[in-house]
């Protein structure tokens, strides 16, 4: 089968290859499907490159890439089943999460894998898992958010935050939506109720407080952030950003914990997992026609290097997604 390599870390054009692999078999608990698009996310350039430098030690290979093939969202076709896989059975159309993408086919766990949406394309259900995943946990489960409540998602046209802006609508919150000038239009389409142009306002300077902020961007202080927030209103960080070339986020990631025993705000930092469960929720979102993934372009798989570069410059508006 066709897949992009990954044998050394660097930058995209000149790591990324499309090779032939073997085809992978399922063992009994997997189910092999065929892949008919992949998505990108915002951390695939990091692995690429394999920097900021922490990720080598945290699973991802020290000297070379751990991993050959890169690649955690797939929609596809079932082709074959495990002994005791009972979940799927071949010709299930499925989404969900993987390791090795970006390839023709892949095996993975049954739990990993959801039965895709009928009223959405493969390009689209490959756009959902992680990111709507991380999305869902940070809104729900790290910020409690409650209907009537007011969040502010501070990163609302990438991949993460158009999908936060509609989970928040879906919950019944009153959601503002901070973007630059060219995305305006796309988190007023996808529901946002208030937006701010960051390239015009600072909405940590506005006389508005949130019960809720989501930060996908990183761009502002957690004392700027604070500010936005109510007395007793809640932050949350995804991931931590990449500040550093040797650490990333991290050390944003623990202060932010760190500071919150310290201050009236509920201050959060978190790292999405993968689970099936909310999947499904998403599933059921999709199917409602309450969420809808935005994609901004998509690449044949033979093009994944360009892909990742167009990633890496911070300006995608929603998913970019690998066609197989």
């Amino acid at each position: 089968m066709k897949a992009i390599v990954h044998d050394r870390y660097g930058p995209p054009d000149d790591v990324l290859n499309l090779k032939d692999v073997d085809k992978p078999v399922p063992t009994d608990d997997e189910v092999l499907v065929r892949v008919h698009a992949a998505s990108t996310n915002g951390g695939d350039p990091a692995v690429v490159r394999g920097r900021p430098y922490v990720i080598r030690i945290m699973g991802f290979g020290l000297f070379k890439p751990k991993n050959k093939i890169l690649g955690d969202d797939i929609a596809g076709r079932v082709e074959a089943v495990g002994k005791n896989v009972e979940q799927f059975q071949p010709g299930d159309e499925v989404f969900g999460f993987c390791t090795g993408a970006f390839a023709e086919y892949v095996c993975a766990t049954q739990d990993w894998f959801a039965l895709k949406p009928p009223n959405i394309t493969f390009e689209q259900a490959a756009a959902v898992p992680s990111s709507a995943v991380a999305a869902l946990q940070g809104l729900r489960d790290q910020g409690h958010l409650q209907p009537g409540q007011e969040v502010l998602i501070n990163g609302a046209s990438g991949g993460v935050g158009t999908f936060a802006v509609q989970i928040a609508k879906s919950f019944g919150a009153e959601v503002t939506a901070v973007c630059s000038t060219r995305n305006v239009d796309t988190a007023r389409s996808i529901g946002a109720d208030h937006v701010i142009d960051y390239t015009r306002e600072d909405f940590t300077r506005t006389d508005e407080r949130h019960d809720l902020m989501l930060d996908v961007a990183t761009s502002r202080s957690l004392s700027d952030c604070r500010r936005a927030l109510t007395s007793q209103g809640i932050y949350v960080l995804i991931g931590g950003g990449s500040h550093s070339r040797w650490v990333g986020g991290l050390p944003r990631y623990f202060t932010t914990s760190a500071l919150s025993p310290f201050v009236s705000q509920t201050m959060r930092a978190f790292f999405a997992t993968r689970s099936q469960e909310d999947l499904v929720y998403m599933k059921n979102l999709l199917e409602a026609g309450k969420v809808t993934p935005i994609i901004d372009r998509t690449y044949p798989l033979s093009q994944t290097s360009q892909a990742i570069s167009y990633v890496e410059e911070g300006h995608a508006r929603g998913k970019v997604v690998i066609t197989v």
